[in-house]
């Protein structure tokens, strides 16, 4: 590992250790991470509970600032993909 003189000199070193090698756009280290991350929520059988919470959350007194937080994500939306849309080719028609 590099001195803090080395990393000082040559900043490329310091993001290489700290943060792992760069993997480009789309990064699968991460999406492998949050898709098991993802999958021990499911199967934790906590879904339905944070549902609730989540309508409680929209029908209380956070409700308001909920709706304008997802209003200012989606006024930065390039809109809806529309391969969500399409039907699948693994889908008899």
């Amino acid at each position: 590992m590099a001195d803090r003189k080395d990393i000082a000199r040559n900043p490329k070193d310091e993001r290489e250790t700290s943060a792992g090698p760069n993997e480009g756009e789309g990064n699968r280290t991460f999406a492998r991470k949050f898709n098991a991350d993802e999958r021990r929520f499911v199967e934790s059988g906590q879904v339905d509970e944070k549902a609730r919470e989540a309508e409680e959350a929209l029908a209380g007194n956070e409700g308001d600032e909920l709706r304008r937080a997802e209003e200012a994500g989606k006024s930065r939306s390039k809109g809806e993909d529309p391969t969500l849309k399409r039907p699948s080719k693994r889908t008899k028609h």
